[in-house]
């Protein structure tokens, strides 16, 4: 099971995302790192576990629909160097390609950015191309022909509810069950609400392939061994 530390990115910072309401986010505050900055806070997670891949939530670029992959760049000043899951607010089929081509980015297709299947369509085969089905209570957003086509999906697709993210409420387990009863064999990475080792072992019995966590990571509840114990290194 994929454990993969969220970074996300506004202003140049990392930031305390809680519960999709981007304009209240503030730098973070970690007993990881003395400063919030994404190399530091990076760094401050890779003393937890050698993480080999960082989510990156670049809110600028997710709010502004402009695409510079900006946040995503300190990262290669790691050591390994590791890849990176980037949601850039892609829009379109260049600015997804501009990113694959950069072979340490996995380009995070959120359906909230999209306005219909066209760049779906395009690059769903790639094995770099990664769907984030996103969601705010019941509500999808995106386009609904996104939830209607799943063989367009591709290998990987995130279940993100954006009203949990940082809530410590734990995660959306039916909505994840259904997304997965639909999925075939596609990886399913569940985000949101993640809050302790409970939490991991239930998504690992329910089949869940990975999760995105950040709160339990920064607090302590989630720590190194439980990482170890679930990514088997």
């Amino acid at each position: 099971m994929l454990i993969i530390p969220v970074l996300d990115v506004k202003d140049g910072q990392v930031v305390r995302a809680q519960m999709g309401m981007r304009d209240t986010y503030r730098p973070i505050e970690t007993p990881l790192s003395a400063m919030p900055t994404i190399v530091s806070v990076a760094d401050g997670l890779r003393r937890i576990h050698p993480f080999s891949i960082f989510y990156v939530a670049d809110l600028d670029a997710i709010e502004s629909g402009s695409s510079h992959f900006s946040a995503a760049g300190p990262l290669s000043l790691l050591q390994p160097r590791p890849d990176v899951w980037l949601d850039a607010g892609f829009r379109s089929a260049t600015d997804v390609g501009q990113a694959l081509a950069n072979a340490q980015i996995f380009a995070v297709l959120g359906s909230e950015s999209q306005a219909g299947t066209d760049v779906l369509s395009a690059f769903g085969a790639h094995q770099r191309l990664i769907l984030s089905l996103d969601f705010r209570g019941d509500a999808f957003l995106g386009p609904p022909a996104i939830m209607s086509t799943p063989d367009l999906w591709p290998k990987r697709v995130i279940v993100m509810t954006l009203d949990k993210v940082g809530a410590r409420c734990g995660p959306d387990f039916d909505r994840l069950r259904s997304i997965k009863d639909i999925a075939g064999n596609r990886d399913i990475i569940a985000a949101g609400g993640i809050r302790n080792v409970n939490d991991l072992e239930r998504l690992s019995d329910m089949g869940i392939a990975g999760a995105l966590v950040a709160t339990s990571l920064h607090s302590g509840e989630l720590t190194g061994t439980d990482v170890s114990a679930f990514s088997g290194s």
